[in-house]
């Protein structure tokens, strides 16, 4: 990668000189073929990190939960993820495809939101904790320290399959995608969210858990990733290229794209942004309020 980046200095890297294959680890068998591909991986990575994680923060005392609560959670949060993330796309980037219902279970054929799946994530939060007798919001809380991980494999993904590129660029760090409407070098959008949500989201919760008394003011944590992962996609949809279907009048729903997306200038993205923003206003601004004793789930020792 390094020779390439050399060998482009005087020229915009093409995507193809990297020499990346979406396909980790290719099966044949005679007739048998099946692809492990990286975006699979992704996903696996960004869970198994993200368990790893969460037990070493409820380890910590005072934890909403138990070592024996960790698998059933990790369950819940999947389902939610899957479950939301296909509904959400299609809710709110496709709504077409509710005419062709058996197109939504056709998870291989790609298309996933993440806010759809943070939508889906918290509703699985809240029937695990009803089930455990949990405090649901101290659990999304402890959470919410962990899904950096998988935003951060996520858009990794997104960069190898070379897709959810940004916009025309002539900034020397662009790079000429395949299969984008003109053979024009662009930002590498994924890469810029991958620093944001990942990594900087990442330091920012790390940071509020183990630093401050943050965890012990229900909902704070959940705020900050809420407000910090909003203000972080609504910067980079500024270099994102916007969905196309959205611009395309041959869509079922382009009356409506028209005015809230078109003649806005607002993308999809930055729309479903605003709400997360302002509910993490809200869960930071009044979360001392809700301090009270934490006693541990996991021991003895409770937490004033």
């Amino acid at each position: 990668m390094i020779l390439s980046l050399v060998a482009a200095a005087d020229r915009h890297l093409r995507f193809t000189d990297l020499g990346i294959d979406p396909v980790a680890i290719p099966i044949r068998l005679g007739s048998f073929a099946f692809d492990i591909k990286w975006y699979s991986l992704a996903y696996i990575a960004g869970i198994l990190i993200g368990y790893w994680y969460m037990l070493k923060l409820i380890a910590q005392p005072g934890a909403p939960m138990a070592r024996r609560h960790a698998d059933d959670l990790v369950f819940y949060a999947t389902i939610g993820i899957i479950a939301g993330g296909r509904l959400g796309y299609v809710i709110f980037y496709a709504p077409e495809m509710f005419l062709s219902p058996l197109k939504i279970i056709r998870l291989w054929d790609g298309g996933m939101s993440f806010h759809g799946g943070a939508i889906g994530t918290s509703i699985g939060i809240i029937l695990f904790a009803r089930a455990h007798k949990l405090d649901w919001l101290r659990v999304h809380d402890y959470l919410s320290c962990c899904v950096p991980f998988g935003l951060f494999f996520g858009r990794i993904a997104n960069f190898v399959n070379g897709e959810l590129w940004g916009k025309p660029s002539q900034v020397a760090w662009a790079i000429v995608f395949p299969r984008t409407p003109a053979d024009v070098p662009r930002h590498p959008s994924q890469l810029y969210e991958a620093g944001l949500e990942g990594i900087l989201l990442f330091a920012l919760l790390w940071l509020a858990f183990w630093r401050t008394k943050a965890r012990y003011q229900p909902g704070r944590l959940t705020g900050l990733f809420m407000g910090g992962y909003g203000v972080a996609r609504f910067i980079v949809e500024f270099y994102r290229e916007p969905d196309a279907q959205f611009y395309d009048p041959n869509n079922a729903f382009y009356g409506l794209y028209d005015v809230l997306l078109v003649k806005s200038g607002v993308h999809m993205g930055q729309w479903l942004c605003v709400p997360m923003i302002l509910g993490g206003a809200y869960l930071i601004a009044t979360a001392k309020g809700r301090r009270q004793r934490v006693e541990s789930i996991a021991g003895q020792q409770s937490v004033a």
